[in-house]
């Protein structure tokens, strides 16, 4: 009972603080510059690259061909 009421008193607090931010909010001015977009488009191509490494196994068995495992004889016709 006493951790609910901790977490109501969390949430409470937390978004009591969020209003306040909200609406001591003032204008940006502001602008993204073109290296800004270069920035990102490295940040994607980080993501997948490291993606792929993490992968990497399965994609290697993915062009991997195994060779075909020929049957071993058993039995008496055996060669030894």
């Amino acid at each position: 009972m006493r951790m609910r009421l901790r977490v109501a008193e969390f949430l409470v607090t937390v978004a009591m603080g969020l209003c306040l931010c909200l609406s001591l909010e003032r204008r940006a001015y502001a602008y993204i510059d073109p290296g800004s977009g270069l920035l990102m488009l490295q940040a994607l191509g980080a993501v997948f690259t490291g993606f792929l490494y993490a992968v990497r196994k399965r994609i290697r068995a993915l062009f991997r061909r195994d060779k075909p495992v020929e049957p071993q004889p058993t039995g008496p016709n055996r060669e030894g």
